[in-house]
């Protein structure tokens, strides 16, 4: 396959907000998709009334999704860039894309302990309008292998490291943070029209994942009436040599999905690959990062002390502007849990026939709050 390097196709958006930030939104396939689009259908928010709160407020749901970007959101002026850098996949099913709920309040979390944001909208849905997964439909997995690559591609440009780039995912977006964790060697646009667009020379795989309540990771019952107590995890999502460390999260009442996690973990204990699995009580599926007065409502603080202790972020300190006094024992005082700030969203439309541009968090984030 001939290759070359990837085009800095790019364009920023500065938007006036209280903290003044830049965001870049880069497109995955500047010449052409993989894939045709499924449909001719515009891109749009299908968000309703009807539809449930993410951590306590409603999220915009993109939906056909035909022109995947990236974009880049790096931590504001006051807080220490630590250099990593997370790719977030947002969930809906491989439907839809829940954007704020899942991507933005994810995106204003990382920049709080000193991350740059690189939210990712996939292709969603798949061919015939239905909602698709690797390996019969490959989008999605192509989709993230390009960010990965753009990621590193630009590494010096947007001031990241480009050995500490992860992969943040929740529910469909979590199976494909699992899926580019073990497939990111999968050559299938060498045959698209978009090959031009890929430099193959730039490894795609993850250097960590933080999984959040997974979908589709094991395999479905055969008798959906007394479904398998212990399902094995589908193969096609085992673990192997590219799979990084791992953060898990799910809750124990997740009816359809709550097994996944817990299954994936097996997985990687068996392949000796670092992980850490955390289940909670409640939550039930889709929670977001701050469900209200929940025990899962600060699994954000797990992740980030998971974080550094890979160092794939300093300690807390290190990263405020104005870090706490210092503590007996040389460390530093955590504050409690907070209520955090949610992120801006576009407002209410009686047609939601318009597309948000991604909004930045309405107030600097605060790295205790998360």
């Amino acid at each position: 396959m001939r290759t070359r390097a990837l085009l800095p196709i790019a364009f920023a958006i500065t938007l006036a907000t209280p903290a003044a930030f830049s965001q870049t939104v880069v497109p995955l396939w500047p010449h052409a998709a993989p894939e045709p689009a499924p449909n001719a259908e515009p891109e749009k928010d299908v968000t309703t009334d009807k539809d449930p709160l993410i951590s306590g407020h409603r999220s915009s749901r993109l939906t056909n999704v035909s022109k995947p970007t990236i974009t880049v959101i790096p931590p504001p002026s006051n807080v220490k860039n630590t250099g990593s850098a997370a790719l977030v996949f947002p969930g809906g099913g491989y439907f839809r894309l829940a954007w704020d709920g899942e991507g933005l309040d994810t995106c204003q979390w990382l920049n709080s302990v000193g991350m740059t944001c690189l939210l990712v909208k996939y292709r969603v849905p798949q061919p015939n309008g239905e909602p698709g997964r690797y390996p019969t439909d490959v989008a999605d997995l192509e989709d993230a292998q390009q960010a990965m690559r753009l990621a590193r591609a630009h590494a010096s440009e947007w001031k990241i490291n480009p050995k500490h780039i992860g992969v943040i995912g929740f529910s469909a977006g979590a199976n494909l943070a699992v899926l580019l964790s073990t497939h990111p060697d999968d050559t299938h646009v060498a045959s698209t029209p978009a090959a031009p667009d890929v430099n193959a020379s730039i490894d795609a795989a993850p250097n960590f994942a933080i999984v959040v309540y997974p979908a589709y990771l094991v395999i479905p019952p055969a008798d959906k009436d007394h479904p398998d107590p212990f399902p094995r995890i589908n193969p096609v999502y085992m673990p192997n040599q590219f799979t990084p460390p791992t953060f898990l999260i799910q809750a124990e009442n997740d009816r359809t999905y709550g097994k996944n996690a817990p299954a994936y973990y097996e997985a990687l204990a068996a392949a000796d690959i670092p992980s850490e699995l955390h289940m909670y009580s409640t939550g039930g599926h889709g929670f977001g990062l701050h469900p209200a007065d929940r025990p899962e409502a600060h699994w954000t603080q797990l992740a980030a002390t998971w974080l550094r202790s890979m160092s794939i972020i300093p300690e807390l300190a290190d990263v405020r502007s104005s870090p706490t006094p210092s503590v007996a024992g040389g460390g530093y005082a955590t504050p409690p849990p907070a209520p955090c700030p949610m992120p801006a969203t576009a407002p209410p439309s009686s047609s939601r026939a318009t597309v948000p541009n991604p909004l930045p968090p309405p107030t600097t984030p605060d790295p205790a709050c998360w």
